[in-house]
C-alpha cells in the first residue's frame, strides 16, 4: 500500500494567461517528498497543460467556465493527503515551498486545522514583492493557539494560498468553504478552525491579473463585499475581540473600494449606502475611531454623510491637483497646442461609415488590414477605407487609394471620427478610444518570439519599450485576431486586457485557398522565374542583437551548389527597409532575385517551392499552402536567449532543420527537403498552426466587426483536410 501523502496541492483553475504552465513546470523541477499533486484543470488549455505532467499530476479535466468553487471541491474529492493546500492555476509556488509545507504540518498536533503561511506578490511590472503579513506570523510564533488569543491574525492577507487546511477540517465545514467568494472562505477557514499554526516561511505566490483582463466588475458584485462581512461578522457574533478586528476590516474595505473602485454615480450612491447601514449596525460597544482624516472618513461613512464625504474627496483632489499644475503647467500648455485640432474633432459625432486602416507603422496597404478592406468593398463598400501611410510610402500607394499623412489635419481629423480603426501594429498613444469606435488589432503574424509583457525578462527585445504605455494602447482593442488556438492563448498572456479574440485565421492568409494556377504563373513571371525552375525564399527574420541586417548564408556559394535549376527569392525583413541591400552584388550577377521590396509578401510565398526561414513567423502562413520548408537555426540558442521563445521549433519544426550552411545545401541539394519526414513534420505543424486559415478569415471579420452578424451565423472553419492550398507551382505549369 503506497503511503498516505502529508500534503495534497490542489491547483485549480483555467491556465489564464498561460500562468498554469510555469507553475507546474516549477512544482515538476523540485522534489514533493510527502506531496501529491492534483490538478483541477478548467478548459482544454489548462488540461492540456496538465497532461504534460503525468503521471507525476494526477489531472483532473473539467469543463471550460467551471468556477473556482466547484475546481476545488472536486480536487479535493481525488485528495488523499491529510492537508489541503489550494493554490489557483494563476498562482506560483515558490522552489521547495511544498516540502517546506509538509514537513511543518506532519509535526502539527490534531487540534490544529489551519496552517498559515508567508506569501509573495506579483503582478505584470514586478514579482516577489514582500507581503504585509511577515510580522504577524513571526509575532504569532511557531506555538499552536486559538484564534481568539491571536486575534491580529485575522488582519492576513485573505487568501487561501496562504492557509493551509487540514483534510477532516475541509470535509467538516466544506458547507461554508466551498463558495467563489476566496476572501471569505479565507476569513472564514479562521473564524472556524479550533486552533492555528503559523510558519513565518515564504510558501505561497500571489499573482495579482491586471484589472483590464478581467470581466468588469457588476454593481452586484461591489455589494456583495458589504454582504461578505455582513456574514462574517454574524460568525463571530460571540467573540469580541474578532467582531472588533473584522468590523475595522470592513469600514476599511468598503472606504476604500468607494474611493479607488471609479464606480458610477449610482452604484457609488448605493454602494455608499449599504456601508452606511453596515457600518452603524455592526458598531462594536465602545468602538473608537481613529484620529485624523481617515476618524472623519468614517464619521461620514457612520453618518450616511454621501454628499460631505464627496465634497472632502474633491477638495482632497483639488489640493492635489494644484500642486501637480506646478510642476507640469509647461507640458500640459505644450500639449493643449499640439492636440488642439484633435480635440476639437473628438467633440464631432463619429462616422460610422468611416475605417481607417494601417499597416507596419503606416508603411502601406499590406497584411491583414489590406485584405480586410478589400473584402470590407465587397460586402459593405458603403463604409470608406482611408489608409493612414507615411509620404515616402504614398506614391507606391494602388491608384485611387484614399489616405491621409500622419500628423496632418485630416489625419487627426479622421482618428478622431471613424467608427473603426483597424491595425496590424498599435495606433500613437495620443490616440482616444471612443466607446462608439471599435479597434480591431489584427497582428501581423503567429508568435514564435516572446511579445507584449513577455518580452520584459530579455533586455534586447524590450529596449526602449514603454510596457505602461503598452497596456494603454492594448487596453483600446475592442477585438484581435487570432490564427490558431496557441496565438489566442499566447495573446492573451502577452497582452493581458478584456478584448475579444477573434479565431477566424488571418485575413491575408485568405489568399492561399483562393489563388488559382493562373495566379500562380502570373506572380512567377513577373519575378522572372522561368518554368521547369525551383523558386527558394529565403526569408530570415530580425534579430533585437544585431544592428543590421547581414545575411547569415553565402548566398552565391548556395546558388553555385545548387546550380541553374534554382532561383533565390531572398527577402530581408522589413526592419531593415531603407538601410542598403547587402545582396546589390549578388543580384547583378544574376545569382539571386532580392525581392525585399516586392509587396504583397503572399505573393511571393505563392510563387516558391519551398521556404528556407529562421525564426521568422513567414513559416506560419506558408504552412497554409502544404509546401516544403527548411529552417536554417544556425544561431538558435542566442535567439532564443536573448528573444524568448514559446516553443522549441528544434523539437516541433515545420520540415528539416539545418544548423550550418552545409547541412541546408545538403538537404536542398537533394530530395530530403521534400521527402517523407519533412512531409510528417509539416503535416503535424500545420494541424496546430493553421487551425482556422481556410480562405475565408477576412469574411467572417467583416460580417462579424462591420456588420454585426452573429458568431453562429459566420461561415463555419472549414476541417483541415476539406481545405484545397493553391496549386503548387509544378502544379500551375
Amino acid at each position: 500500500m503506497p503511503e498516505t501523502p502529508v500534503l495534497s496541492v490542489v491547483v485549480h483553475g483555467p491556465n489564464t494567461q498561460d500562468h498554469l504552465t510555469g507553475l507546474l513546470d516549477s512544482l515538476a523541477a523540485h522534489p514533493l517528498a510527502g506531496t501529491e499533486v492534483i490538478v483541477a484543470a478548467v478548459g482544454d488549455w489548462a488540461r492540456e497543460t496538465a497532461e504534460r505532467h503525468t503521471p507525476a499530476f494526477q489531472v483532473l479535466p473539467l469543463p471550460d467556465g467551471t468556477g473556482d468553487a466547484a475546481a476545488r471541491a472536486a480536487g479535493a474529492a481525488r485528495a488523499a493527503g491529510r492537508w489541503l493546500h489550494f493554490v489557483h492555476a494563476k498562482d506560483g509556488l515558490p522552489a521547495g515551498a511544498p516540502r517546506t509545507i509538509a514537513e511543518r504540518a506532519a509535526e502539527l498536533p490534531e487540534p490544529v486545522d489551519v496552517l498559515l503561511v508567508d506569501h509573495v506578490r506579483s503582478t505584470w511590472r514586478a514579482s516577489g514583492l514582500p507581503s504585509p503579513d511577515g510580522t504577524l506570523l513571526a509575532r504569532a510564533g511557531r506555538a499552536d493557539l486559538a484564534l481568539d488569543d491571536c486575534v491580529p491574525l485575522l488582519r492576513l492577507t485573505p487568501l487561501l494560498g496562504n492557509r493551509v487546511l487540514r483534510a477532516d477540517f475541509w470535509r467538516a465545514h466544506r458547507g461554508r468553504l466551498d463558495t467563489d467568494d476566496e476572501p471569505f472562505a479565507a476569513y472564514a477557514a479562521l473564524l472556524l478552525a479550533g486552533r492555528v499554526a503559523c510558519l513565518p516561511h515564504i510558501a505561497f505566490e500571489d499573482r495579482r491579473l491586471r484589472p483590464q483582463s478581467l470581466p468588469p466588475v457588476t454593481p452586484e458584485q461591489r455589494y456583495a463585499l458589504v454582504d461578505r462581512y455582513e456574514t462574517l461578522l454574524d460568525l463571530a457574533r460571540d467573540r469580541p475581540a474578532a467582531h472588533a478586528v473584522l468590523y475595522d476590516l470592513m469600514v476599511r474595505d468598503c472606504l476604500r473600494t468607494f474611493a479607488r473602485a471609479g464606480l458610477p454615480a449610482p452604484v457609488a450612491r448605493e454602494f455608499f449606502r449599504r456601508a452606511s447601514l453596515a457600518a452603524l449596525r455592526r458598531r462594536p460597544e465602545g468602538h473608537h475611531r481613529p484620529a485624523g482624516l481617515d476618524g472623519i472618513r468614517r464619521q461620514l461613512l457612520e453618518e450616511g454623510a454621501y454628499g460631505r464625504y464627496r465634497a472632502l474627496q474633491a477638495a482632497n483632489r483639488a489640493r492635489r491637483t494644484a500642486r501637480s499644475a506646478v510642476r507640469t503647467q509647461g507640458q500640459r500648455v505644450g500639449a493643449r497646442l499640439r492636440d488642439h485640432r484633435y480635440r476639437r474633432a473628438l467633440g464631432r459625432p463619429v462616422d460610422p461609415a468611416l475605417a481607417v486602416f494601417s499597416a507596419y507603422w503606416n508603411r502601406g496597404v499590406a497584411c491583414n488590414p489590406a485584405a480586410i478592406a478589400a473584402e470590407l468593398a465587397r460586402l459593405a463598400p458603403w463604409i470608406r477605407p482611408v489608409w493612414v501611410v507615411t509620404p515616402r510610402n504614398a506614391a507606391l500607394l494602388p491608384p485611387g487609394t484614399d489616405h491621409v499623412l500622419p500628423g496632418t489635419r485630416r489625419y487627426w481629423e479622421v482618428l478622431a471620427t471613424a467608427k473603426y480603426l483597424v491595425n496590424n501594429v498599435n495606433f500613437p498613444d495620443a490616440v482616444v478610444k471612443r466607446p462608439d469606435a471599435v479597434h480591431v488589432q489584427t497582428h501581423h503574424g503567429t508568435p514564435l518570439k516572446r511579445m507584449g509583457l513577455d518580452q520584459m525578462p530579455f533586455p534586447a527585445a524590450a529596449r526602449g519599450l514603454d510596457f505602461r504605455a503598452l497596456l494603454e494602447r492594448i487596453d483600446k482593442w475592442d477585438y484581435s485576431l487570432s490564427a490558431n488556438s496557441h496565438t489566442t492563448r499566447m495573446w492573451e498572456r502577452a497582452y493581458p486586457s478584456r478584448f475579444v479574440s477573434l479565431d477566424y485565421g488571418y485575413p491575408r492568409n485568405d489568399v492561399y485557398y483562393t489563388a488559382g494556377a493562373a495566379d500562380v504563373r502570373a506572380v512567377r513571371d513577373r519575378l522572372g522565374v522561368a518554368p521547369g525552375r525551383r523558386a527558394v525564399l529565403y526569408a530570415p527574420t530580425h534579430r533585437d542583437y544585431e544592428a543590421g541586417w547581414t545575411p547569415r548564408l553565402d548566398l552565391a556559394a548556395l546558388a553555385d551548389r545548387l546550380g541553374e535549376g534554382t532561383v533565390l527569392l531572398v527577402r530581408g525583413h522589413y526592419f531593415y527597409d531603407g538601410a542598403a541591400s547587402p545582396l546589390t552584388g549578388l543580384r547583378r550577377a544574376g545569382r539571386v532575385v532580392d525581392v525585399s521590396p516586392y509587396e504583397p509578401v503572399e505573393e511571393l510565398c505563392l510563387a516558391a517551392d519551398a521556404l528556407v526561414t529562421d525564426y521568422s513567423s513567414i513559416m506560419f502562413d506558408y504552412a497554409n499552402l502544404d509546401r516544403p520548408i527548411v529552417v536554417y537555426a544556425d544561431d538558435w540558442e542566442t535567439y532564443r536567449t536573448t528573444r524568448g521563445v514559446y516553443f522549441d521549433l528544434m523539437a516541433e519544426p515545420p520540415g528539416r532543420v539545418a544548423r550550418t550552411q552545409e547541412e541546408l545545401t545538403e538537404i536542398l541539394a537533394t530530395d530530403a527537403w521534400r521527402d517523407e519526414g519533412a512531409a510528417k513534420a509539416r503535416a503535424a505543424f500545420r494541424r496546430r498552426f493553421c487551425e482556422y486559415d481556410d480562405g475565408r478569415a477576412a469574411e467572417r471579420v467583416v460580417r462579424r466587426v462591420f456588420l454585426g452578424e452573429d458568431e453562429g451565423a459566420l461561415p463555419p472553419v472549414l476541417p483541415l483536410g476539406e481545405r484545397t492550398p493553391a496549386p503548387r507551382p509544378e502544379e500551375a505549369v
